[in-house]
């Protein structure tokens, strides 16, 4: 480790004096004009990381979901998961150190690691389409190579997409090739296979319109259509040829305000969805015919793809579980759902299979498993990929010939709202079971029950953003009128 060459490249990213920035699940995020630093130590982290993981380790600059003049940096460690807790503490550590403790804090890690120095490190780069990104993934690239780090720079990718890259890097290939085209024939193929045992026909199942956020996914999007076009159309729109990132548009800005993003027009019943800025989130949403917005988010979503996957497990004989996982969230319906009505559901399909022929049999089992094989192709192995979770629900729908309202009908959310408030410091409030309970400050925890207690099946939680300066709060109850009076009787709460 060459001390004085970090040092001297360190002073030409200067740590702003007084910065103290935390890594969180999404890594870091702030004000573009604050994270020259954080990037040039990331992109040093990244290679200790690489070295001691003995893999390939990846460093994506975004700020998914935040205004366009923000920024991040999140480490992609080698399955394709999140950076190991221990090392999220390192990166903090390291990212708030000041200059004169650069050299001592790096051999910290190294130490208590026990990093092979003499290891060779590769570290992969993707960015989104911010205009700070350029720039910042240059700082990363002269923290990798300061500490003899070989890199290779994807340019402008989604998020997932540089999951996927870590992934195939790191299992020599079997997962998929380690390209933009890999990535794209990988989740085609196995999309075009599976709209082909589609039963239903005509358009009305196989049109959608995509709100891009103005980011990295209609780029992505519209060079990968050309693929999955013979069982997919698709319309993009906000697509960043004008208005900014995330501004009034993105999968963020649907889900807490409940409408449609600027820019689209939706008829009746139009099937539509949303991604964020760096293709990492989706949701869904149309129109109904008196004009009615109705959203489907992240547990419709899972409870589609879950129950299908059920199905297909029941077909060829497998008694493994299934597991969803909710964050807090999730509307009290669909744990009530996915609790109750799917467990029923299984049971009748085990009833029915049972008095099926031998032939029958035999032919569904092979069917289901083509169609077990095509879905776990399609999963990304990334935390979240707007891209495949859009193609394995169009694939879904069209196989049990679905409309976007009887997929909506599945069961009905109770009426919820999220907010967000702006308060002089989120780290006041601090949260326990999942952030569903405020520990600190002392008496809103009881405040928030004893509103709760007034309203039928209802709930209510707060919580500081991991990546925004605001708080957030989430209430659902049995009406909207029960939610409208708890806002308007219990001003202090929000």
């Amino acid at each position: 480790m060459d001390l004085g060459a970090i040092t001297k490249y360190s002073a030409l990213h200067a740590k702003p004096n007084g910065l103290i920035l935390q890594y969180g699940t999404a890594g870091f995020r702030t004000k573009a004009e604050h994270l020259d630093h954080v990037m040039f130590r990331m992109g040093l982290l990244a290679v200790l990381r690489s070295k001691q993981t003995k893999s390939t380790i990846g460093v994506m600059v975004t700020a998914s979901h935040n205004p366009e003049e923000d920024n991040g940096v999140k480490l992609v460690d080698p399955l394709g998961e999140m950076l190991a807790p221990s090392w999220e503490e390192h990166a903090t550590c390291l990212a708030n150190a000041e200059e004169q403790d650069m050299q001592r804090v790096l051999i910290d890690i190294s130490e208590k690691e026990a990093v092979n120095l003499q290891q060779d490190a590769f570290v992969v780069i993707g960015r989104d389409t911010r205009p700070s990104s350029e720039k910042l993934s240059q700082s990363v690239i002269d923290g990798v190579t300061v500490l003899g780090g070989q890199f290779h720079d994807y340019g402008l990718l989604t998020t997932p997409q540089l999951h996927y890259m870590v992934y195939c890097r790191n299992t020599g290939g079997r997962y998929g090739k380690a390209t933009i085209e890999g990535y794209y024939q990988k989740l085609s193929k196995a999309f075009v296979e599976l709209t082909k045992q589609a039963s239903c026909s005509g358009d009305e199942y196989r049109s959608l319109k995509v709100d891009c956020a103005n980011g990295i996914g209609a780029l992505k999007l519209r060079e990968m259509e050309h693929y999955f076009s013979q069982g997919l159309s698709v319309q993009l729109f906000n697509d960043g040829s004008k208005g900014k990132l995330n501004h009034l548009c993105g999968a963020d800005f649907v889900k807490s305000h409940q409408k449609p993003p600027q820019g689209m027009e939706i008829k009746s019943n139009e099937r539509c969805c949303s991604f964020d800025g760096d293709a990492d989130r989706i949701v869904y949403y149309y129109h109904d015919a008196d004009g009615h917005f109705h959203l489907i988010d992240g547990d419709k979503i899972a409870t589609l793809i879950s129950s299908f996957l059920k199905e297909l497990l029941v077909e060829i004989g497998e008694s493994l579980n299934i597991g969803v996982v909710q964050t807090a969230y999730a509307n009290g319906s669909s744990t009530r759902y996915l609790e109750e009505v799917m467990k029923a559901l299984f049971s009748t399909a085990v009833e029915m299979k049972i008095k099926q022929s031998a032939e029958q049999l035999e032919d569904k089992k092979r069917k289901a498993a083509k169609m077990l094989e095509n879905i776990i192709d399609l999963f990304n192995q990334a935390a979240g990929d707007a891209i495949s979770d859009m193609l394995v629900i169009e694939a879904i729908l069209a196989l049990k010939g679905l409309t976007v309202q009887q997929w909506d009908a599945l069961y009905t959310d109770l009426p919820n709202r999220q907010l967000k408030v702006q308060v002089a410091d989120r780290r006041v409030i601090s949260t326990t079971d999942a952030e569903r309970q405020a520990v600190t400050p002392p008496g809103l925890q009881e405040a928030i029950n004893d509103l709760v207690k007034k309203y039928k099946l209802s709930r209510a939680f707060v919580r500081p953003s991991g990546t925004e300066d605001v708080v957030r709060v989430y209430a659902e109850a049995d009406s909207q009128v029960s939610w409208d009076s708890s806002i308007e009787k219990e001003p202090n709460i929000r």
